[in-house]
């Protein structure tokens, strides 16, 4: 099978494995032809406290003309921080038109995480995130991000298995296909929830916790789902093959002394 052009439409960060830093190496590693749009400068992971962004739209609005002048396709779309409503209206919009030619797309709505939204991070992020999920073939919020989508209650000590039914429908309400939540507890067990439109089916695939915390593991995780998706493999197989993949490499890496920038991927890519 020859493998898929992926377009990131993500932001960069210039010290930390996170968004495209972070899923470039896993995809090229899996043997996809990998592009970048970036929607962001960021100097730092947020995590530091301290940090400088340089949103991107100006620019972005001058590459799809020129992408369009020069006949430039993707088999498939990954998109991810969003900086601005503007931004959000212009990367949606590219998408539906390459959705149109059979450009598959992929939305990780990034926006917080353990309740709250990420620095940086307005509300008017989420009006945003629902204009590109009304454009996607897959979308996987975390728990923070479905409830803040689907304006949701938001409960620490998880939910019960009838209440992630409903926060999936309530995204696929928004537009999206099919749809993963990631790290939410189901009656009591961490889990992956997700409805798969081919199938029809909802399915719960439950893990194990390391309780320590990186940034950019979302984007890893994505990155590996995104990766065996283009490969022709099934949902529920390729999304436990992603939460394996993030559990090895936070298993690897849990005693790292400095985990704000994120797991040095580069040293781990032969466990994928």
């Amino acid at each position: 099978m020859s493998k898929k052009q992926i377009l990131l439409i993500n932001d960069m960060a210039g010290y930390g494995k996170v968004a495209t830093a972070a899923m470039l190496p896993i995809l090229s590693y899996l043997g996809h032809p990998v592009y970048n749009l970036p929607t962001a400068l960021v100097s730092n992971t947020l995590d530091y406290g301290k940090f400088n962004i340089l949103e991107t739209t100006d620019y972005i609005k001058g590459v799809f003309p020129v992408w369009k002048e020069l006949g430039f396709r993707f088999d498939a779309i990954a998109t991810g921080f969003i900086a601005s409503e503007r931004q959000a209206r212009l990367v949606s919009a590219y998408c539906r038109e390459q959705e149109g030619m059979g450009t598959i797309i992929f939305v990780d709505p990034i926006m917080g995480d353990e309740g709250k939204l990420y620095n940086g991070v307005t509300p008017a992020t989420i009006n945003s995130m629902r204009e590109m999920i009304g454009v996607a073939d897959l979308t996987f919020p975390n728990h923070t991000e479905a409830c803040y989508l689907t304006d949701s209650p938001y409960h620490p000590e998880g939910v019960t298995a009838n209440e992630a039914r409903a926060l999936l429908d309530g995204l696929r309400e928004i537009g999206t296909k099919s749809v993963l939540i990631t790290s939410i507890p189901v009656d009591g067990q961490p889990s992956v929830v997700g409805y798969n439109h081919v199938t029809g089916e909802y399915f719960a695939l439950p893990y194990t916790e390391i309780p320590v915390h990186f940034p950019g593991t979302g984007d890893i995780f994505s990155a590996i789902l995104i990766g065996h998706l283009l490969d022709g493999e099934e949902l529920v197989p390729s999304t436990r093959k992603a939460m394996d993949g993030v559990y090895q490499l936070i298993d690897l890496n849990k005693d790292n002394e400095d985990k704000n920038r994120g797991i040095p991927l580069e040293k781990y890519l032969e466990i994928l």
